[in-house]
C-alpha cells in the first residue's frame, strides 16, 4: 500500500522540485555543500499538483488542528500554500516575515491576528527548522496560541527535531527524507549505493564535504 509520503515524494521527483545529486552537490544559501535540493515552489506551476498539495495539507490540518481559527504561513515559500489552504478552510490567512518591513508600518506579520486566536502554521520545507520557528515565535509575541505546524517536506535533521521539540510544536509533513530517498532509488533516479553518501549527509550536513 502507497503511503501519502511515497505518493508526494514520487510527484516531486517528477516534476524536479526535488533533485539529488550525490557526486555534483549544490551548496545552499547557507554556504553548506549539500547532494539534495528541494524546492516545492515548483508545484505552484502543475495545477494538478498545487491541488494536491492544498487539499492533503488542508486535510492534515482538519484532522489535527480543529479547532484552528487562522492559518499562517511563512513567508515567502508557504505564502502561496498557507492562502491555498485558508481558502479551502475557510478560515483567515496570515503570513510571517523574516524580519519586520523597514518601511511603512513595519510589520513582521502580515494580516490580521487577534490575541487569543488558535493558529496552524503551513511551511514549505523543514531544514534546521529556525526560520520556521521564528514564525511561531512571532505568532506567540502576538497572544496567539500556536497549534503546530504542517510543512510540504523535512529533511528530518536532528537539529530541527531537537528545536520543535523544546519550542513544543508538534510538526507534520507530506513527505520526508526517507521517503524521496526510497522512491528515487525505486526509480532508478540514484543508484541504490549512493543512498549511504546521502545517509552520511544527514548526519551531519554542516559539515560535510561530499
Amino acid at each position: 500500500m502507497e503511503t501519502l509520503e511515497k505518493i508526494f515524494a514520487a510527484k516531486l521527483l517528477k516534476v524536479k522540485a526535488i533533485k539529488l545529486q550525490p557526486t555534483n552537490p549544490f551548496t545552499w544559501a547557507s554556504g553548506w555543500k549539500s547532494p539534495f535540493y528541494c524546492d516545492n515552489r515548483k508545484t505552484l506551476s502543475y495545477p494538478d499538483l498545487r491541488s494536491f498539495v492544498k487539499i492533503e495539507i488542508s486535510r492534515l490540518v482538519a484532522e489535527n488542528f480543529a479547532d484552528a481559527d487562522a492559518v499562517a504561513g511563512v513567508a515567502t515559500g508557504a505564502i502561496p500554500q498557507g492562502a491555498l489552504v485558508a481558502d479551502a478552510l475557510n478560515l483567515p490567512f496570515v503570513y510571517v516575515r523574516s524580519k519586520p518591513k523597514d518601511h511603512g508600518l513595519e510589520n513582521l506579520i502580515e494580516g490580521e491576528l487577534r490575541p487569543g486566536m488558535k493558529v496552524v502554521v503551513i511551511e514549505d520545507l523543514i531544514s534546521t527548522g529556525g526560520s520556521s520557528l521564528k514564525a511561531v515565535e512571532a505568532i506567540r509575541k502576538n497572544g496567539c496560541e500556536v497549534l503546530g505546524m504542517v510543512a510540504a517536506y523535512t529533511y528530518g535533521f536532528d537539529v530541527a527535531r531537537k528545536a520543535f521539540e523544546e519550542a513544543n510544536v508538534q510538526l507534520i509533513t507530506l513527505t520526508n527524507y526517507e521517503a524521496v530517498v526510497s522512491e528515487a532509488v525505486r526509480i532508478g533516479y540514484i543508484k541504490p549505493e549512493e543512498v549511504d553518501l546521502l545517509n552520511d549527509w544527514r548526519k551531519d550536513p554542516a559539515n560535510w564535504n561530499g
